[in-house]
């Protein structure tokens, strides 16, 4: 396994000098089943209530003990650590799931751009779930791109792109420097919140389904003073500068549900700051 094979500092080198790194190893292929059929089982028993079913897909973590266990896997956290240091909360576990054939895409954009968060002590693990590749939708990097400052973004809110904002840099991108992320189920990627990133229409017969797991050191904070609900995998928090949230109470707690509902509205806030064309 890579994590095994290659020292934290290994791993830190090449991250701060490619913005990225993968295929790394997180879970079996058989784990990574695993918890896909209970998102999936969650997904149906939902199907009648559109909104848990948006806030399952936001607070999978939050609401799945499959997708808690997996916020707190000890290769992913080892890997955070690298880049981030031992004090690790985790800000997003939300799911990125394209439909087969389908038209969504994700627009090259920076993480960090509308997160509210103070500084760049942020990581994004990227956990495939299904096979992750060129004809299904895979990421796309633009090596290199993390060395730069946050640029300024476009708002388009179209209707196929699954980010919030529809966000996409307003500077010119060549595809042809791109390169694709192929991971096979239970492997992640990961990579810098100044990363150029992007990705396709799924053009295969399955889905594509993957968990953007976002780790920050414990010493992170808002920049508004929101405390926003995470969950505490590693280290010290010291600085109290978020919610801390237990796990999960139980498998789709009503209670669970109600906290996820309370912290949409106050990350909807930042997310949405400054919008032309907020929801």
């Amino acid at each position: 396994m890579k994590l095994v094979q290659e020292s934290s500092l290994e791993m830190a080198e090449r991250y701060h000098t490619d913005g990225f790194l993968f295929p790394l190893d997180a879970v079996s292929a058989a784990t990574a089943a695993d918890i896909r059929a209970d998102l999936e089982a969650a997904e149906l028993e939902l199907a009648d209530e559109p909104d848990k079913l948006a806030l399952l897909r936001l607070y999978p973590d939050r609401l799945l003990p499959s997708f808690d266990a997996l916020i707190r896997n000890e290769r992913l956290i080892a890997a955070a650590a690298s880049v981030l240091g031992e004090d690790l909360l985790v800000w997003s576990a939300a799911l990125f799931t394209k439909e087969s054939n389908s038209p969504k895409i994700v627009s090259w954009h920076q993480d960090l751009t509308y997160w509210g968060l103070k500084g760049t002590q942020e990581v994004t693990c990227w956990v495939a779930l299904t096979p992750s590749n060129a004809h299904n939708g895979a990421m796309k990097f633009m090596p290199g791109s993390h060395k730069a400052q946050l640029v300024p973004h476009n708002d388009t809110f179209a209707e196929n792109n699954l980010l919030s904002r529809g966000q996409e840099v307003a500077v010119e991108v060549d595809e042809a420097d791109a390169l694709v992320v192929e991971l096979e189920p239970g492997q992640f990627s990961m990579h810098h919140g100044h990363m150029f990133h992007s990705s396709g229409p799924n053009k295969s017969d399955e889905r594509r389904i993957g968990s953007a797991i976002r780790f920050i050191n414990a010493s992170t904070s808002h920049d508004d003073g929101t405390k926003a609900l995470v969950a505490h995998v590693n280290g010290e928090d010291r600085w109290n500068h978020f919610q801390v949230a237990t796990s999960p109470k139980a498998r789709l707690s009503e209670s669970d549900f109600e906290l996820c509902a309370q912290d949409l509205i106050a990350r909807d806030r930042i997310f949405y700051r400054g919008a032309e064309n907020p929801l």
